[in-house]
């Protein structure tokens, strides 16, 4: 059976190089220095943790003891992913040159003097990867919540925020507000004295993070997913509501307020509750010729 190729730059990289993560580091904390004394917008999306796994031979300092894994581990063979001996070990390392490359960037501010004059968001696109060995069950990744990346349940899609600024945002804070990325654009122009452009789905959230002033909500929140089948998912408030396959399956409803675990199905105990969270997936939804549901 003949091989099909594989896309440019796919698969297991065959020449080790500068580790990405590094590169991207030293590029960002070059970038503090070369506009301190101008205002700056600085997006920086990090490489990891993400499949693959792999880190450099002085990330793992304390999680291999004698050239062996502190924790058990289950080898992962490669497949579209290079291969891991210590598929756990690998994991936490990357974490933690995450960890020490955000506390450096937060540590260059402050010696530039720029600490009081900036915000800092930190935040995932996703809930917890399965792929390339990695086993968010080992370190309860996505905690109470269920599902994973590619979920529409809220392990998949319920991400954490920080967010720091000496001066702005009060610390020690904590906050269970609900917003989600297409709402960062309209809280930065806030923050920036710009005005957000039209058209946006996103609502500014600089009342949430500032603690002053009244914070807008919203209606609700949509999401769709293509892959597994095709899926759906909307929250209103506390209703969460679940569509699989998408357009045609049963709705899933989900109290989020009593049961953030999605673990109980409530459309048979709440019928209006359901058409109404049908309603909102119906209209969410837009058609696309790229993009057809099953």
């Amino acid at each position: 059976m003949r091989e099909e190729p594989r896309s440019p730059g796919a698969g297991p990289a065959v020449i080790r190089g500068r580790y990405s993560h590094d590169a991207i580091a030293e590029e960002a904390l070059a970038f503090l220095d070369r506009h301190r004394g101008e205002p700056f917008f600085l997006y920086l999306p990090f490489t990891i943790p993400h499949a693959e796994l792999q880190a450099p031979d002085d990330a793992y300092g304390p999680y291999v003891e004698n050239g062996r894994s502190i924790f058990p581990e289950t080898p992962f063979a490669e497949d579209h992913y290079g291969a891991q001996a210590m598929p756990h070990a690998t994991y936490a390392a990357m974490v933690s040159r995450l960890d020490r490359d955000v506390g450096r960037i937060l540590d260059k501010l402050g010696a530039l003097g720029l600490d009081r004059r900036t915000i800092v968001l930190f935040t995932s696109d996703n809930g917890p990867s399965v792929e390339g060995g990695s086993d968010p069950e080992f370190f309860d990744s996505n905690g109470p919540f269920r599902g994973v990346k590619r979920d529409v349940y809220e392990g998949g899609i319920r991400v954490p925020m920080i967010a720091w600024g000496p001066g702005r945002i009060p610390p020690g804070r904590t906050s269970d507000q609900v917003w989600a990325l297409w709402d960062v654009l309209p809280t930065l122009a806030e923050l920036a004295g710009a005005k957000a452009p039209a058209g946006v789905d996103g609502i500014s959230m600089v009342p949430s993070l500032t603690a002053r002033g009244r914070q807008r909500q919203h209606d609700s929140l949509y999401w769709e997913f293509y892959e597994q089948g095709s899926k759906q998912a909307v929250r209103m408030g506390r209703w969460k509501g679940v569509r699989q396959p998408m357009l045609t399956g049963k709705v899933e409803v989900y109290d989020l307020q009593t049961d953030p675990g999605e673990t109980r199905d409530l459309a048979v105990e709440n019928p209006g509750v359901a058409a109404r969270l049908a309603r909102l997936l119906d209209r969410a939804h837009t058609p696309s010729a790229l993009w057809r549901a099953p």
